[in-house]
C-alpha cells in the first residue's frame, strides 16, 4: 500500500485580543514543531479581511518558516491568483523556491473570502476564470518561455523569469470545495489538488464524485491526474483520552464555529451553538460528522474510512485550528506523529512481526536458557548463589534468562 503523506493547513485564527506578532510567531514555532516531528507538508494561505485571517501574503510566512524548518514542504495554501499580476506571482514563488531550498508547493486559489474580493473591487463572477488564465501563463513561465499575453486585466510583453523553479518540475496545487470547478481547473492542467470541503460531511461524501471531476476534465484536455498528487484535509484534535479531547476542543471550537463559521462568514445552515458540548457532539460525534476528537485510534479509524470512501489519496492535511490552547495543540499533533502515522503507513507491522515470531515459537530459544543455566552450575559460587536468590526479576531484561525458581528447586531436588 503506498504510502499516506501527512500535512497540517494553517486555519483562521483569532487574533483579536492577543498582540498579532505573537501570533504570528506562535504559528511559526509551530511550523517548525510539525518539521521536527515528521510532517510532509505545511499550508498556509492568503486574506485581507474578516478579522480572523492575518496572513496577507504566504510566500513571506513561508520564507520565514524555512529559515527555521529543514526537510518539510512549504505550500501557498492559497495564492488567490485573480488578485495578482502572474508575473509577479511567479516571481515570488521562484524566489521562494530558492529560499527554502526547493521545498515550495504552489497552491492557487480564486479567493475564499467574497469580502477580499469586494475589497479589490474584482466581480466575484470571475474569479474561476481569471484563476484558469492565471495559471497557463505561470506555468509557462515555469516552463522558461517568453510569453506576450493581453488580458483585461493584466498585460505581458516579451516577458520571461529570470531564474526558473529550483524544482525541476514544481509541484503545483489547486483549491478544491464543493463545487466542480477546482477538480475540473486541476484536470484541464494536470496538476495537483487539495479538497476543503471534505471538513464538511457533505464534502466528504462527495469525494468519488469530485475525483471524477477530475479525470474527466483530464480525459477532455490531453493531460494525466494521479490521486497520489490529491490532497484531503480533515479536521481533529487529539489526546490521551475522549474525554480529555472533549474537555480541550470544547471551548475554542465553539468559539471558532459561533464567531466566525457563523457570525462573521454567515455560512449557509451554520447556526450556533448553544454550548461547548452540543459545539463536540454535533462537529465529532454526530451521523456523518467530519471531524475527530478523540483519541489516536479515533483518528486511524476515521483516516482509513476516508481513504475507502474516496478510493485514495496521497496526502491526509490536518486543519490547524485554535480550538484547544497552543500547549494541548502542540501535544496533539505530537500524538498523531507518534501513534496515528506509524499506524496508517504500517511502519510498525514489522516489529509486531518479531515480537509475534519471538513470544509464539519459545521452543527455539530454550537451548538459550540452557546455556546460561550450565555456566551457573558450572560454578560452585554461582550455584551457591542461585540458592539465596531472593526474587527472579532482574533490572534488565533478556530472552535467555532462565526459570530462577525452577533451577532452585532442581538444585534442591538433587
Amino acid at each position: 500500500m503506498p504510502r499516506l503523506n501527512f500535512g497540517a493547513f494553517l486555519a483562521p485564527h483569532h487574533p483579536i485580543g492577543e498582540h498579532p506578532m505573537l501570533q504570528f510567531r506562535r504559528d511559526l514555532d509551530l511550523v517548525q514543531h510539525l518539521d521536527k516531528l515528521g510532517y510532509d507538508e505545511f499550508w498556509c494561505g492568503e486574506h485581507h479581511s474578516s478579522g480572523w485571517e492575518m496572513i496577507a501574503s504566504p510566500e513571506m510566512f513561508l520564507a520565514a518558516a524555512g529559515e527555521r524548518t529543514k526537510r518539510i514542504k512549504l505550500a501557498t495554501g492559497v495564492v488567490s491568483l485573480p488578485y495578482h499580476h502572474p508575473f509577479h506571482v511567479a516571481q515570488r514563488i521562484v524566489q521562494l523556491d530558492y529560499m527554502t531550498g526547493g521545498r515550495v508547493i504552489f497552491g492557487s486559489g480564486p479567493g475564499a473570502l467574497a469580502s477580499d474580493a469586494h475589497t479589490l473591487g474584482v466581480d466575484p463572477m470571475l474569479l474561476r476564470d481569471r484563476q484558469d488564465e492565471a495559471i497557463g501563463i505561470i506555468r509557462r513561465l515555469f516552463n522558461g518561455e517568453r510569453v506576450t499575453a493581453r488580458s483585461d486585466w493584466f498585460t505581458l510583453q516579451d516577458a520571461a523569469l529570470q531564474l526558473l523553479p529550483l524544482q525541476e518540475d514544481m509541484p503545483f496545487a489547486v483549491a478544491s470545495q464543493i463545487s466542480p470547478s477546482g477538480m475540473t481547473l486541476a484536470g484541464k492542467h494536470g496538476i495537483g489538488i487539495i479538497s476543503i470541503g471534505s471538513m464538511s460531511s457533505e464534502g466528504l461524501n462527495a469525494l468519488p464524485t469530485q475525483w471524477g471531476f477530475a479525470e474527466d476534465s483530464a480525459v477532455k484536455h490531453g493531460k494525466t491526474v494521479d490521486r497520489a498528487n490529491w490532497r484531503v484535509l480533515l479536521s481533529w484534535h487529539i489526546a490521551e483520552t475522549r474525554e480529555k479531547a472533549r474537555a480541550e476542543a470544547r471551548d475554542g471550537l465553539m468559539r471558532h464555529h459561533n464567531e466566525y463559521v457563523a457570525a462573521t462568514l454567515q455560512r449557509p445552515g451554520a447556526r450556533p451553538f448553544k454550548t461547548p458540548d452540543e459545539a463536540v457532539d454535533k462537529t465529532a460525534f454526530s451521523d456523518g460528522a467530519a471531524a475527530t476528537i478523540g483519541t489516536p485510534d479515533d483518528l486511524v479509524r476515521t483516516i482509513k474510512s476516508v481513504l475507502d470512501i474516496s478510493g485514495g489519496f496521497g496526502t491526509v492535511v490536518g486543519f490547524v485550528h485554535d480550538w484547544a490552547n497552543p500547549e494541548n495543540t502542540m501535544r496533539s499533533w505530537d500524538m498523531v506523529a507518534r501513534y496515528v502515522v506509524p499506524e496508517i503507513n504500517g511502519y510498525l507491522a514489522g516489529l509486531r512481526k518479531s515480537q509475534d515470531f519471538v513470544r509464539n515459537n519459545r521452543e527455539y530459544f530454550d537451548r538459550a536458557r540452557d546455556a546460561v543455566m550450565s555456566k551457573i552450575n558450572a560454578n560452585e559460587t554461582a550455584a551457591a548463589a542461585l540458592a539465596v536468590t531472593k526474587s527472579p526479576m532482574l533490572s534488565a531484561s533478556g530472552s535467555n534468562v532462565p526459570d530462577l525458581d525452577k533451577a532452585r528447586g532442581r538444585t534442591a531436588a538433587e
